[in-house]
């Protein structure tokens, strides 16, 4: 196969220089962001491969000239090597009942390395399959040695350990993303039980995935919540890139 990957990005364009696609005689995997662009890839990664050349270079500007309206301009090398390795943030949900597993699974093909943690095995055991799961008795630990810019997401069946690892999450003070399933209600007894040890509960999130539908069914709190944590683990980046146009 021959891999093709964005190395630029200038201006408005679909994917952001690191994106990366695999193009075999008849199967492509991945995406550079659709359109008259990433077919004009798959067609020079064909003659690649037929032609048995091990590496080539385009310079295409996303303009009229192409059917593409855009305005910017992509530089792709293309080549025989495989995936880049990619340093993707941790997603660490506690908890493993309906909400849990729902967001895990959501969570799944997103570009986030997600673990579903429990303290009872008959919940873990209900995870999706390709879902990593972690059985412990001491999830404050895993917050205690979770990598700096990790999410912490808190769905557990026990609000007073929901008290705790929230607290927890909170004194690290350096995680991109800590949210806690819950009402109003629920907040401000937070707050009051914060506010009492001394915690910065400014980062918080709760309740978590809070849409104007107010939906609570697992599913849509998983996608909304998904789609909230995604946006806070790329917020810092995406401050230095221009808006997506989408082909």
């Amino acid at each position: 196969m021959i891999r093709v990957r964005v190395i630029s990005a200038k201006g408005s364009t679909p994917r952001d220089a690191g994106a990366e696609m695999f193009v075999g005689p008849d199967r492509v995997t991945g995406t550079i962001g659709g359109g008259q662009l990433e077919y004009m890839a798959i067609d020079r990664a064909r003659q690649m491969l037929a032609r048995n050349e091990a590496e080539a270079d385009m310079d295409i500007p996303l303009g009229p000239e192409i059917g593409q309206c855009c305005g910017g301009r992509v530089r792709l090398h293309l080549d025989r090597k495989g995936p880049t390795p990619e340093d993707r943030p941790d997603v660490l949900i506690f908890g493993a009942g309906h909400v849990g597993r729902a967001l895990a699974l959501a969570l799944h093909p997103l570009p986030v390395r997600t673990a579903l943690i429990d303290s009872r095995p008959e919940e873990l055991a209900q995870a999706a399959p390709g879902v990593k799961t972690r059985l412990t008795p001491l999830p404050e630990a895993l917050i205690r040695a979770a990598r700096p810019g990790s999410a912490v997401v808190i769905v557990t069946h026990d609000h007073a350990l929901d008290f705790l690892l929230a607290a927890e999450a909170l004194t690290r003070g350096d995680l991109a993303y800590v949210g806690m399933i819950g009402s109003r209600t629920k907040r401000a007894q937070f707050l009051r039980f914060a506010e009492a040890r001394g915690v910065d509960t400014g980062p918080l999130i709760c309740p978590i995935g809070a849409g104007p539908a107010r939906d609570k069914r697992p599913a849509v709190i998983a996608a909304t919540t998904a789609a909230e944590l995604i946006a806070r683990l790329t917020a810092t980046s995406s401050s230095s890139k221009r808006a997506p146009c989408n082909s």
